[in-house]
């Protein structure tokens, strides 16, 4: 069973597939305690919420004996570093480049978690993609896909550090695989590469200085301390991804939906600031980037502007100054002081 349900998995597209007991993780309850008792979590307060789900995925669903942990690949086929040496142009997320991978994934997973149905009538199944509490990165290195990097993401030696999890329990036991080990050895490119010194530790981290976390889950003004550090990165940041050696063995990704739109590679800054709200959500229509709103959005464009040293930037922020979001409002008129 477990070999037709890899196999299966495989054919539908995913990269690679591991399976784990949802008992697997013990320790990461402890973890996510001291995470949040530190305020390492910031304005994420999902992460301190159910944190007796998240922490323990038996405790979710107490039925599920198996955890089938599965990967789909989305490695860019350009450099996503280039982009920070075009100050006048906005750095956003490879991830976040395609179509929303919540969905691509989430429809994938439902056609694997349909074909277990089939050959197992009594089996029940729960699926999963970032959206629910559940620890995925320490339940797929448990399942033998990969393992966390300093930088606390999940990297492989046959994957490399671009690829989405998915995650389905199910009532069906399956044999587990070994689990993952750390072959990080002694490098330290992606901790030396952070712009915000986000990592107080190797495989620790401070998502209050993360510019992923000031861009997409923080909501106001972000400290004027880090949006110099920013520079043009709107929407995520990829440095401690792209920087990882094992991205030497990355898999191709598979599915261009995922891939990389023309228009979201390096965009204008210029263009975007431009944008009202009836633009963003055509504009961002499908992409993950249309959940933070479009009052969020140009706050991360406007603090890039101030950051391009450009002072061609000002005429477009100056409208934004009167903005009615007042994160808008502030950071356009922290640009402008900047640039002048």
């Amino acid at each position: 069973m477990k070999d037709r349900l890899i196999a299966f998995a495989l054919e539908a597209g995913f990269a690679k597939v591991g399976i784990c007991r949802p008992d697997a993780v013990p320790e990461t309850a402890g973890r996510l305690a001291e995470f949040v008792d530190a305020g390492m979590h910031g304005q994420m307060a999902w992460m301190a919420e159910r944190m007796a789900w998240r922490g323990d995925p038996t405790a979710l669903w107490p039925q599920a004996k198996s955890v089938i942990m599965l990967a789909e690949v989305y490695t860019p086929d350009h450099d996503p570093l280039a982009v920070l040496d075009q100050p006048d142009r906005a750095a956003i997320s490879v991830y976040a480049q395609g179509r929303d991978y919540h969905d691509v994934v989430k429809k994938r997973l439902k056609v694997v978690g349909r074909w277990l149905i089939d050959q197992v009538p009594d089996a029940e199944i729960k699926v999963f993609v970032d959206t629910a509490p559940v620890m995925e990165k320490p339940l797929a290195q448990a399942a033998g896909l990969g393992w966390q990097g300093k930088h606390t993401n999940l990297l492989g030696r046959d994957l490399g550090s671009w690829f989405f999890l998915g995650a389905i329990f199910t009532t069906v036991e399956l044999t587990p695989d070994q689990a993952e080990v750390s072959h990080c050895g002694s490098c330290t490119a992606c901790l030396d590469i952070c712009p915000t010194a986000a990592f107080p530790a190797p495989y620790r981290l401070d998502a209050r200085r993360c510019i992923s976390y000031l861009t997409i889950e923080h909501k106001g003004p972000v400290d004027p301390e880090l949006r110099a550090l920013m520079g043009n990165r709107i929407y995520g940041c990829d440095d401690c991804l792209a920087v990882c050696p094992w991205n030497k063995f990355a898999a191709e990704g598979r599915d261009a939906r995922l891939a990389a739109r023309d228009d979201l590679l390096a965009p204008s800054l210029l263009e975007l600031a431009s944008l009202d709200d009836t633009a963003f959500r055509a504009r961002f229509s499908g992409s993950p980037i249309k959940r933070i709103g479009r009052d969020r959005f140009i706050r991360n464009v406007a603090y890039a502007m101030g950051n391009s040293g450009d002072k061609a930037m000002i005429p477009a922020l100056s409208p934004l100054t009167t903005d009615p979001d007042p994160a808008v409002a502030d950071a356009a008129i922290w640009a402008i002081g900047r640039l002048r």
